[in-house]
Order: C-alpha cells, then structure tokens, then sequence
C-alpha cells in the first residue's frame, strides 16, 4: 500500500513524485551571485535522496536585493546559465527544481548569521530600502522609504527573474513574502507606516505584494505552478494575523498563485511581543487553515522530523506537501528514509537502482 505521502501531486503541469518538499534553505556561499558546484552537489544530494522537489535558496531579482554579498541573484545572463546547470543536476538527480526570488529588503547588506547577522558595508550605487524608514531591528541599516518608482522598477525585476528562472529550465517559482524580507515587511504593520496607498489597510498593505504576485504569474508560463512563501502570523496576538493571511491567501489565489508556503515570524517583536512557540510541527495549523481557501494548496513546514508525523499530516488534509529543512542537512536521504519505515514491503524500491539494488540485500544478509 502507497503510503499518502509518496503519492504524487500535480500542480499545474508539473506532477511531483510524492508531497516531500526540500525547503529554501540560504547557504550564503554563492561570491559574485552564482551557483556553482557546490550548489549542484548540495541540492543534487536531496533529489538523490528522495524528495519529490528540491527548492533552491533565496535568490535575490536585483544586487540590493541580497541579504548578504553570498546570496545568489537572478539578474545576469552569466547568473542564468548558472541557474539551468543547477536545475539540470538536481532534475538529472530525480527531483523537481523550485526556485525561491526574493528582496531583503530591510534585511539587506548583513554578514552572513555565523557572523552575527552584523551590517556590512553597502555596496557603492546600491541602498537598502523597505516600506518605511525604520529599521529591522536596533542598530540595523536604516532603510530608504519606496517610491512608487522604486516599486515599479521592483514588479519589473521580479517579472524578469521569472522569465530568467523558466529559460533556465526551472519548474517551479516561489515568491518569498515571508521572514521579514521586503514583501513581508510590506504586509505586517509592525513594519508599515505608510500613509499612502501602500500602508495602513490590509488591501493597502496587499497592494504591492499582489502587484508582484500578479507580475510574475503573467511572466511565469501558465503551465508552470506559482508559489508564495508568507510569514502566516507575525508573532501570539500581535501584528500580522492568520485571518489576515486567509484573506491574503484568497487574493493570491486570484492572481493565480496555486500554493502557499506557510512559515510565521521574522519580525522584531516590540517588548514582550512572543512568537509561536516551537514545537514539533507548530506551524501545521496554519497550513491546515489557509488549505480551506479555494484554489490554495498548501506547504507545511517547521520542526517536521518523523516520517509518520509527515504521513500524518497529508493523510489527515492539513498539508498537500511537508517541507523539511535542517532535518535534510543531518539526512539528506530523509524522505528514501521514510519510504523504507511508512512502506516495508516495499523497502528499498523507491531508492535509486544503484543504491537500492544493493542496500536491500545488505539488509536481507544482516536478518
């Protein structure tokens, strides 16, 4: 019996060999905004080792846009045949490649978080913006305040990333509007003085993030699925809430994003401001509410470790797909992993045939 988990789902034009999910994890190790070998390697261990859709990092549309001066981008030609070696070798490797595109925003020009997330120098000709000229926490980079100009230039970056990610072989794109970044920042009024047509209500603070949603739909192929990464609560009763983020969802959807990518926080709380508490699967709630909302799927993802709380999670419809993390850096082969413990009659089978041709009868010699 298939357990639910490696059962596939088809977005769009794209089907997926089964609902495990590789997240964007950002490695900042990329000098001059490319992926090289080691981004081949690094994500090509996780298609060898199962996963359904291996997501790459944050890649930044514009040089501003980086959170570090390591973060990769999707901006250049050299940067785009970069990106399609990178997507070949995960595809070659057994996975689906997604990518996320996104803008620090207020997070920009740091050191990488092994060097303290510390401001580093901003690059001549480059600045660091957000909706409002407050910082992301005390001591950070005071951003610029966006023009609607510097919104404009923004939707047009992010529509020529898409266009750059599908010649480069990509199969899925995921907007990050989540963590803090620009998008996000846009959306949560712990971050959103505006006084314009940009802040204050949510379908001001929508506004520009559904501009870039809408952007690169009409850039990305139709057959292609779209996805948004969103912070779905900001923090315990403050800021950005669930039912702001449902209504959300419901805009997305209507703009022709097909799945939601459902993490929470990534702002500075104010004093005694708390964020979700952490356990094993806290963010599957969130998952489960914003999948009611028509024509949304949705990922879950934080602290997803087991294969049956995995299993548990798509068999009882709270996620169409589980994302894991850190968990794939102790194992990337997690998710062959899991076949062998959720389907033990068919131990082994779901394996690479070099790989599992071998380790099954090593197991059956080890009886």
């Amino acid at each position: 019996m298939t357990a639910r988990l490696f059962e596939p789902l088809t977005l769009r034009g794209l089907t997926l060999k089964n609902r495990v999910v590789v997240s964007p994890m950002q490695t900042y190790s990329a000098p001059d905004a490319l992926p090289g070998a080691w981004h081949r390697v690094h994500l090509g261990r996780f298609a060898l080792g199962g996963a359904g859709l291996v997501m790459g990092e944050a890649t930044a549309v514009s040089p501003e846009g980086r959170s570090t001066a390591d973060d990769l981008g999707l901006w250049s030609d050299d940067q785009e045949r970069a990106m399609a070696e990178l997507a070949r070798a995960v595809q070659a490797c057994g996975a689906a490649f997604g990518l996320q595109l996104q803008h620090a925003g207020r997070k920009a020009s740091t050191t990488a978080p092994w060097q303290g997330f510390a401001n580093a120098p901003i690059a001549a000709g480059s600045e660091v913006l957000g909706p409002s000229a407050h910082p992301a926490s005390e001591g950070a980079h005071l951003p610029r305040a966006m023009t609607t100009e510097d919104m404009d230039r923004l939707v047009a970056a992010f529509a020529e990333a898409a266009r750059r990610a599908d010649r480069a072989g990509v199969d899925l794109v995921e907007i990050h509007m989540a963590h803090g970044y620009l998008l996000h920042s846009f959306l949560s009024p712990l971050a959103n003085a505006r006084r314009d047509d940009y802040g204050g209500s949510l379908a001001n603070r929508m506004r520009f993030p559904l501009r870039i949603a809408k952007a690169v739909r009409k850039a990305w192929p139709q057959e292609k699925p779209l996805a948004c990464r969103i912070s779905s609560v900001d923090g315990v009763g403050i800021g950005w809430t669930l039912e702001e983020s449902a209504d959300f969802a419901k805009a997305l959807a209507g703009v022709g994003v097909d799945l939601v990518d459902c993490s929470s926080g990534g702002m500075t709380l104010p004093e005694r401001g708390m964020l979700v508490p952490r356990a094993p699967g806290f963010q599957l709630p969130f998952a489960a509410e914003l999948r009611r909302v028509p024509g949304i799927a949705t990922i879950a993802v934080g602290i997803i470790t087991d294969a049956r709380q995995a299993e548990a999670a798509i068999a009882s419809g709270q996620a169409d797909l589980v994302a894991l993390g850190r968990e794939m850096l102790e194992n990337p082969n997690w998710a062959l992993q899991a076949a062998n413990a959720l389907e033990p009659e068919q131990a082994y089978t779901r394996w690479p045939v070099p790989f599992g041709w071998w380790l099954k009868r090593r197991a059956r010699a080890s009886r």
